[in-house]
This record gives structure tokens, sequence and C-alpha cells, in this order.
């Protein structure tokens, strides 16, 4: 079932997650250890984020520098298949500008529509310092909106080379949104209508970027229905679980950390700090789903057990 057809079927607000593929070569009994613990709460749809090829460095024994490119975590489209066919939950594969050719792209969206996989998240992806092979015959997608664009084109049964029997698929695209504004943006309204540019392109919903203060997420919709953007957007929270949470998620994500929960985690004791965060997500969510959003969308990554203690509360009050 696509994304926007589970909100349109929902009573009330949903609640969905996003994990990340296992590392090079590792076991997915933890990934589906994850899926485990939040099935009991009926997960419409779980995303798996997508990776490029990255550039790290190495010092040898002998002083010098070896460069190495590896996607250290690959295996988003079988992971999406794995989880869809054995927990019978829709997911959402993360495809990206970054690192990947529009070729490669098309591979990877016959390859889904082969698995009956639905719904995708179309991303830019961060720059890894490593291009995609792109021979004279090959493109790539420099923005979202070109991914986007080449999705509905395949909706469209419009393949790259011209095929006499092309078969249109019937993709559910989402786009990312930024509440705080994305880093690069040079202001708030140029973002707003930069993701303008991707609905208009075919995005069908969008899932912010994380914040911890409902209001920029309430003046983030206000600004999009300004514009024009009419499809539904999910607000994304991710649970402060650590006091280096306080200096790596604003370093890594561009966010702000209110303050009173900067200081409420600061005076904790470090065993305490991951219920402090737990209580303000369920503030956080409780507030959210009586606005009425279409659904809250957690970053799990590699563990759910506070997420669960979120849902469960939730659950106690409706």
């Amino acid at each position: 079932m696509k994304v926007t057809e589970h909100f349109e079927r929902a009573s009330e607000p949903l609640i969905s997650y996003e994990i990340i593929p296992p590392k090079r070569g590792g076991s997915l009994q933890g990934v589906f250890d994850i899926v485990e613990q939040v099935l009991p709460f009926d997960p419409p749809f779980i995303d798996v984020t997508g990776h490029s090829a990255e550039v790290y460095y190495e010092e040898m024994p002998d002083g010098t520098i070896r460069r190495h490119v590896k996607r250290k975590r690959p295996g988003t489209l079988g992971l999406c298949a794995a989880i869809q066919y054995r927990f019978g939950i829709d997911t959402v594969p993360h495809l990206l500008c970054q690192g990947f050719t529009r070729e490669e792209t098309e591979d990877a969206l016959i390859e889904l529509n082969y698995l009956g996989v639905q719904n995708v998240m179309a991303l830019r992806g961060d720059d890894k310092g490593v291009p995609p092979k792109k021979a004279a015959h090959r493109s790539v997608n420099e923005t979202t909106q070109d991914l986007v664009g080449q999705i509905q084109d395949m909706n469209r049964g419009q393949f790259l080379d011209d095929l006499i029997d092309g078969a249109p698929t019937d993709f559910c695209i989402g786009v990312a949104g930024y509440p705080e504004k994305h880093f690069e943006s040079p202001n708030p309204t140029w973002d707003v209508l930069n993701l303008k540019r991707k609905v208009d392109a075919g995005a069908d919903y969008v899932v912010t970027q994380m914040f911890f203060d409902n209001r920029h997420y309430f003046d983030f919709v206000e600004r999009c229905r300004e514009v024009g953007i009419t499809v539904p957007i999910v607000p994304g929270l991710k649970l402060l679980t650590t006091k280096r949470h306080l200096h790596s998620l604003p370093r890594t994500f561009h966010i702000e950390i209110p303050e009173a929960l900067a200081a409420e985690v600061e005076a904790a004791d470090d065993k305490n700090v991951a219920e402090v965060g737990i209580q303000w997500a369920i503030q956080q969510s409780e507030e959210l789903m009586s606005a009425g959003v279409p659904s809250v969308h957690f970053y799990v990554m590699q563990t759910a057990k506070h997420v669960t203690r979120v849902v469960e509360a939730l659950r106690k009050m409706a």
C-alpha cells in the first residue's frame, strides 16, 4: 500500500519508523529485532535509509595514507524486500542523487517495482566525495527535483531508453523538508520554495528533518501552505538519549536543542538522560497528534527500546 493511502485510511495519526541497514557484511538479525520490537504497535510503513559510497583514509604502518572508497551500508533494496515479505509491513527505501547515475537509479526502481515495493523517498544525499562512474552515455540527477522527475517519468512509462513495451510504475514519492531550514539555504523562504519545486515535480508527501521544538514544525507547515504546498507533511522526531546528543545532533543535523531540554539533560545523571528524552518525545508527540498530523515518524536507526516506551505511553493516552 502507498504511504498516502495509509494516511487516507487512518482515523487517527499514525506512527512510523526509520531504520538503517547494517554495516557492510553485518547480520540482518539486528534489523529484524528492531522490526519485531515495533511490530506490536502495527507500523504502517518503515523507511530504510540509503547510502552511497564514501571516501575514507587509513594510515598504514609505513606512515603513508591509503584512500579507500566503499559503501559501508549497502543493502537498502534487499532489506526493504526482506521486511516487506517477512513481516507484511510496507517499506520505503531511500534513493539518492549523490553517488548514483540515473541509469543505476532506473535499475533500482525496476527492481523495487518487481518486488512490489510501492514507495520511495527521494533525497539528494550528502556529498561523500565519490562521484558516480559516469561514462559518456550516463547521466546524474543533480537535485532531488530531478530525481523526483525521473521517478514520475517511470510512473508514466517513460524510461531513459525508448522502450516499446515499457510498463508504467506506480511509486508514491516522499521528499524531505526542513523546519529549521536546510543549512545550505540562504533563508527559510528560499528553502520552502525549493521544497515546492520538489512537490511540483511530483512528490506526494513530505517528511521533516528531526526537531525538538514543535513551534518549528507548525511554523514550517504554515509557510508551506502559504506557497501552495498541499501534500501531507509528516513530522520527524528523534529521541535525545545521551548527553553527547547535545553537541552531535546540532553539529550533524544543523538543528536547535531547546534551552529547557538542554538544561534538563545537562542536570541529569547519565543513567537518567534517556528518561528525560523519552518524556520530552512523549510531550512532543502528544501535541503533534492532537494537532492532527498525518503521522509521527521516529528516527529509530539502530535501537527501538526507547521509542517503544514513547509509543506505549501514547497508546495509553489515546
